[in-house]
């Protein structure tokens, strides 16, 4: 969403008239970046925000990073949405004509509320991904920590304060704009754009919060977070991946998980550079005019709120066998009737912080299959010995053999213990 509040939902042609005439190539410009890229790649980002909650919120995928991922799905999934209102609808109609009344009746009604909703969830996209750079950061770098910290309930938590944290930061932009009417003869027809404020306008207040504010809350204290806590875990990662043959499957998982969540942050850093470089451009040289960068980063920032799918895809093994389970044909990519929330294994499972209940719960599964095939294995050959099988007592099921039970739960509670929190 970048510099929406300085560039793109302002104007910066004269306040005077709502029918001012852009050149042909801006309109052009305009048109392909937001008409047509924007809207699209929007489309697109919604649909795969949704699949990914919808698979993040089945049973085996719950854990506390899982949860920080379906609220950063949700805040991206509503940036989208107003990328499009604010940006992909308004440019098709100046090049191609369409959408009149979108442009000058419903879209300058919308836009005072749109706007600082689309600030809100820009704010609130920006610090859950430092959210989620933490909470990797503690269950790669200090595991033993991740226990008491990495829980499902913290990050309910987490994700409350964050969106409280920016809609209180955002508040006032609720009263940065206003709404011009104007008659336009060749249609016969009122027209209305939006238009700054007082507020707006009000030098100490464009220095201050505008400028000041916004570059060292939504830009240099997130990134630079970002910076050193995936600095970190990259630094974790590579030391791992040297000692690869010697983890165990928990602590691979953890690290494939870290680095696909450095994928993530990457493409975050990438696609907000240009709004960075962009915001103290403006800072410095407000009178600077860039339509044709202010529209790229609006691009970037909402291809950014759209690709996290993507990567979930082609790192998350689970994610990627949900996703087949969930919305493909079973019999295309042989599955069979297997069903999705059976579809949990403990060697491959993706988004996982390794909870204790859970692991111990499949591995006593586990153990119980186990002991089942070695019965029926007995049986079959009490069976060829004498000829009659002995009918076997109504007892409880035993789900580990007597002399193993309790050495084989301490090992799997203390390797779980050891490297993340529960869920």
């Amino acid at each position: 969403m970048s510099n929406i509040q300085n560039e793109s939902f302002f104007s910066n042609d004269s306040y005077d008239s709502c029918l001012n005439e852009e050149i042909e190539t801006l309109k052009l410009y305009r048109f392909i970046i937001n008409g047509l890229l924007l809207n699209i790649i929007g489309i697109l980002g919604i649909l795969g925000n949704i699949i990914s909650m919808i698979i993040l919120s089945r049973p085996q995928m719950r854990c506390s990073i899982n949860y920080l991922l379906i609220g950063l799905a949700r805040i991206d999934t509503v940036l989208i949405i107003t990328s499009i209102l604010l940006f992909g609808l308004p440019g098709i109609y100046p090049y191609s004509g369409l959408l009149f009344t979108y442009y000058y009746i419903v879209y300058p009604h919308i836009a005072p509320v749109v706007f600082p909703l689309a600030m809100v969830v820009q704010t609130a996209s920006v610090y859950l991904t430092l959210t989620v750079s933490l909470e990797r950061f503690v269950a790669v770098c200090h595991p033993l920590r991740a226990r008491s910290l990495c829980t499902y309930g913290r990050a309910r938590m987490y994700v409350i304060a964050i969106i409280v944290f920016s809609a209180m930061y955002n508040l006032p932009k609720l009263w940065e704009s206003t709404i011009k009417e104007e008659w336009f003869p060749e249609r016969n027809v009122t027209v209305y754009c939006p238009r700054p404020s007082a507020l707006r306008e009000n030098e100490l207040y464009i220095r201050i919060y505008i400028h000041w504010l916004y570059l060292i809350f939504l830009y240099l204290l997130p990134f630079l977070g970002l910076a050193i806590l995936n600095a970190a875990i990259y630094r974790q990662v590579r030391k791992a991946n040297k000692e690869r043959q010697r983890l165990s499957r928990l602590q691979k998982r953890e690290i494939g998980l870290a680095t696909m969540l450095l994928c993530v942050v990457a493409v975050f850093f990438v696609c907000n550079l240009l709004p960075l470089v962009l915001n103290i451009i403006d800072t410095y040289r407000p009178s600077w005019d860039m339509p044709i960068l202010v529209n790229t980063s609006n691009l970037l920032v909402t291809i950014n709120s759209s690709v996290n799918f993507i990567i979930y895809v082609i790192f998350g093994e689970k994610f990627k066998r949900l996703f087949l389970l969930l919305f493909c044909n079973n019999s295309l990519f042989g599955t069979g009737r297997e069903s999705p929330d059976g579809g949990a294994t403990h060697d491959d499972s993706f988004m996982s912080n390794g909870g204790d209940r859970q692991s111990l719960r499949l591995h006593r599964q586990n153990m119980s299959r186990n002991g089942m095939s070695t019965r029926m294995n007995g049986s079959e050959r009490d069976k060829k010995k004498g000829g009659r099988c002995r009918a076997s007592s109504p007892g409880p099921c035993v789900y580990y053999p007597a002399k193993r039970a309790s050495k084989e739960i301490t090992i799997a509670y203390t390797t779980q213990t050891s490297l993340s929190g529960p869920d």
